[in-house]
């Protein structure tokens, strides 16, 4: 028998390469789109369902009430008090140490294996669960250190889950920034940190700022951690004002309170049988998602306002 003849491969003509890849492109946009659609879908169905639940239990009373037994009486004053507090003292700490880490790692570091694993732990650390963070918060704050279930270990334990977010995002702004920047500024006799502060940080603000407001919104509604350090479910007081009428006008017995936040009382009144706990739950998700979109809504006025700037 005569062996069987190799049969000659098909090769395709440059119209039919591109007419493939316009296909294979048509597909790819088609199935993001479909995800986006179905997402949005599901986005606006919770949205839906919190505001025909909870929006008609939003108004002062609820805002300026502390928690009850009874769900007619009951507010989250104590709860969004606690949560503003929580939320500044994580940005003032993990804000300006996330950015001076990021930076220092992209343009500092020696290039070596030790700078080398560290980014490797920095990225991996931008996905590890939440309760990671607050069961070393509880060893290392609340039991070695003896710092107490606090607003200010409450603050620290946030800022470090949202620092690996903001290095890389840091990091990704600074690599954004064209090479021609560097060069021009050390042109003109910048140094490096002058070049830094001058020229690369005013134009990656957009991106670190975007990064920021990407974790702060991670941060606010956060449970596991809080939970875990020993946040109170139920409080009935709120915490020292942080501004006095004495010298020297600014008091710091705040950091040191008991504290509860949004989501916890969130989780606290849906644990409960009684359905009007359930609509106060859906009135506090409401109020929640409204401060994490103000958020981001600011996050995208100063990023045009920079850009504008910049032009």
């Amino acid at each position: 028998m005569k062996p069987l003849a190799a049969q000659p491969s098909r090769r395709f003509s440059d119209a039919e390469i591109v007419t493939r890849a316009h296909r294979s492109d048509r597909n790819f946009a088609l199935l993001g789109l479909g995800v986006l659609i179905l997402t949005m879908i599901v986005l606006l169905s919770l949205i839906i369902d919190f505001m025909v639940d909870g929006l008609g239990r939003i108004d002062l009373d609820f805002l300026t009430s502390f928690p009850s037994r009874r769900a007619a009486d009951a507010g989250i004053l104590s709860a969004w008090v606690g949560t503003a507090l929580v939320m500044i003292v994580t940005t003032v700490l993990a804000v300006p140490l996330g950015v001076a880490a990021g930076l220092y790692l992209e343009e500092y570091a020696p290039r070596n294996w030790i700078t080398h694993l560290i980014e490797i732990n920095v990225t991996n650390l931008a996905g590890v669960p939440s309760i990671i963070y607050g069961l070393l918060a509880l060893g290392l704050f609340v039991q070695s250190f003896a710092m107490g279930q606090t607003i200010l270990v409450a603050g620290m334990t946030l800022a470090l889950l949202i620092l690996p977010i903001i290095i890389v995002a840091t990091r990704e702004a600074v690599r954004s920034i064209p090479l021609e920047v560097r060069e021009g500024a050390y042109a003109l006799g910048a140094d490096k940190w002058q070049t830094m502060s001058g020229y690369i940080l005013p134009t990656a603000r957009p991106g670190i700022l975007t990064g920021a407001i990407v974790g702060m919104s991670r941060a606010i509604g956060e449970t596991a951690p809080i939970i875990t350090i020993g946040a109170l479910t139920f409080i009935a007081f709120l915490p020292p004002p942080p501004v006095q009428e004495t010298f020297p006008f600014i008091n710091f017995d705040w950091l040191n309170s008991p504290f509860t936040v949004m989501p916890i009382q969130m989780f606290n009144w849906v644990s409960r049988p009684q359905a009007a706990f359930h609509v106060n739950a859906a009135a506090t998700g409401l109020i929640l998602l409204a401060m994490t979109l103000l958020m981001n809504a600011v996050a995208i006025w100063l990023r045009y306002k920079i850009r504008r700037s910049m032009r």
